[in-house]
């Protein structure tokens, strides 16, 4: 183990150990807001978020929507690969940025706009990821790693514990998940993500500050789901990672 990697394991823990602790009181409090907000919102926004997110999952796991560049010479190094990764984030948290910050201009309709070419620019940074790890995103069984990705970076504090225990070891669960992935949780999927997002986008549909707002929770937004790809394929990493599960 090099410094880098040694450097990037000791990250990799400390995220592990802030991810497992127990919800805060701020936590809590903040879904029980959720949960009164998404009484006040319109049952047809409901349905729409709902569709475009169940489309989005189907185009993940059986469309060829999402496409990458090559995957990076498997020579490079580790530091050398970050730092592409890296990049791309930076790239897309500018692209995000300026997206919402015009939707978020254009008020409540192009707001809602906005929604779903969000989650396109973040699949296509996910993919971009996981294709300069080293992982082919033809495989399904990798396009359903970056769902998971996509679940821990978006869902509540026991949400986001449920799914990280599900990654552990997860090359170890390739060779016995099925060929199909027909039956993938889409329900808890979009649930989980749309009430994380709500409260980080629902003053984008405000007048005036509506363009401010949208850039910067894009921004951040993208940023965090970054993050978490990083350390999601760090956990894959045998040079840089135990795979255990680190409780609080």
């Amino acid at each position: 183990m090099n410094n880098y990697e040694q450097q990037i394991g000791y990250e990799l823990d400390f995220w592990k150990m802030e991810l497992m602790k127990k919800p805060s009181m701020l936590g809590n409090l903040a879904t029980k807001v959720q949960t009164k907000i998404n009484s006040y919102i319109p049952t047809k926004v409901h349905k729409a978020i709902t569709a475009t997110i169940k489309q989005m999952v189907k185009a993940v796991l059986f469309g060829s929507t999402y496409t990458t560049s090559a995957m990076p010479d498997k020579s490079i190094s580790l530091l050398h690969r970050e730092a592409l990764v890296k990049a791309k984030i930076d790239s897309y948290s500018k692209t995000g940025a300026a997206e919402g910050g015009i939707t978020g201009a254009g008020g409540f309709l192009m707001s809602m706009a906005d929604f779903p070419i969000l989650i396109g620019i973040k699949m296509k940074m996910l993919f971009e990821i996981a294709a300069l790890y080293g992982y082919d995103v033809k495989d399904y069984r990798e396009r359903l790693y970056i769902l998971h990705i996509f679940q821990l970076a978006f869902s509540s504090k026991t949400g986001t514990q449920n799914v990280f225990k599900q990654m552990q070891n997860w090359d170890q669960k390739l060779i016995v998940l099925p060929e199909s992935a027909e039956n993938f949780d889409w329900q808890t999927f979009q649930q989980e993500y749309r009430d994380y997002i709500d409260l980080a986008k629902l003053a984008q549909l405000l007048p005036v500050v509506g363009a401010a707002v949208g850039a910067v929770a894009n921004y951040q937004l993208i940023k965090k789901l970054g993050k978490t790809a990083m350390m999601a394929y760090r956990m894959r990493d045998k040079s840089i990672s135990n795979d255990r599960i680190l409780s609080d």
